[in-house]
């Protein structure tokens, strides 16, 4: 089988135009201020003024350089090529000074010198990541003593279902690499694009005891019972910017957030 870097790069690159286009994104009202960072992340960041951020699986760089409008010195990396140009062409329409490297996760540590204050990522991560072992250890690389890592991410028990919120199909635990066909894209439903992919399941367990297992204190653990995005299909909006699937409501979480904090010896 193909490289699942390189597959997975391809799916990425081929998102970006599609992406840039679409409302999800909302690039126009982005470049007049909009911030793309929701308030469970923001929350968790507090007064980022000053801070150097590394920014792991950023796309083009929305995010990051939204908390580089906040104050902050912010380096975004991603696998897309293709999102790394767009993320330095938004950053220079912006006015910023965001920095964007072109890399995977695992390979960064050979790349990328600098420590950071806070490591963060968020929403539709972890599962492009075979190793979360490695992944900690690249958080843990990156980080000053006393840094933070600040992760918002979609709760594991939402991939377990099909697309369509029907059955049980994927299991909970990483138990091998999903590989599928997908047409359209969670931006854009009717986009007039096919791509491969390989993506992993990783249980909450699996993210905690890994960041514990590199020196990393977790501080703060939350599970939000709602999407800030209407990135799934069959969802519904309950309140401004927050949705559920039609069929569960509240019944299952949806999206779980923590900080950990790098212990200093």
């Amino acid at each position: 089988m193909e490289n699942y870097l390189d597959i997975n790069r391809k799916s990425w690159n081929a998102k970006v135009e599609p992406h840039l286009k679409s409302d999800f994104y909302f690039v126009d009202e982005f470049l007049q201020g909009r911030t793309s960072l929701n308030a469970i992340e923001l929350d968790l960041l507090g007064d980022v003024k000053n801070k150097k951020i590394l920014h792991l699986q950023c796309h083009f760089g929305q995010d990051s350089i939204s908390l580089s409008r906040m104050g902050a010195k912010v380096t975004g990396v991603d696998l897309s090529d293709k999102a790394i140009e767009a993320g330095k062409d938004l950053a220079k329409q912006c006015s910023t000074d965001t920095e964007f490297i072109c890399s995977d996760v695992y390979d960064l540590p050979n790349i990328l010198s600098e420590k950071f204050d806070i490591v963060f990522t968020s929403y539709g991560t972890i599962g492009w990541l075979p190793d979360l072992e490695k992944w900690a250890s690249v958080i843990d690389h990156f980080l000053k003593p006393e840094g933070q890592f600040i992760m918002a991410e979609f709760h594991p028990v939402v991939w377990m279902f099909d697309d369509n919120f029907k059955d049980v199909t994927y299991n909970y635990f990483n138990e091998k690499p999903i590989v599928e066909t997908y047409q359209g894209t969670y931006a854009d439903f009717s986009a007039e694009i096919v791509q491969d992919y390989v993506m992993w399941n990783h249980s909450l367990s699996e993210v905690i005891q890994n960041l514990l297992d590199k020196n990393l204190a977790i501080k703060k653990f939350q599970e939000f019972d709602w999407s800030p995005y209407p990135c799934f299909k069959h969802i519904e909006e309950f309140e401004k910017g927050k949705w559920r699937t039609e069929k569960f409501g509240n019944k299952i979480p949806m999206v779980f957030a923590l900080s950990a904090q790098k212990k200093s010896s």
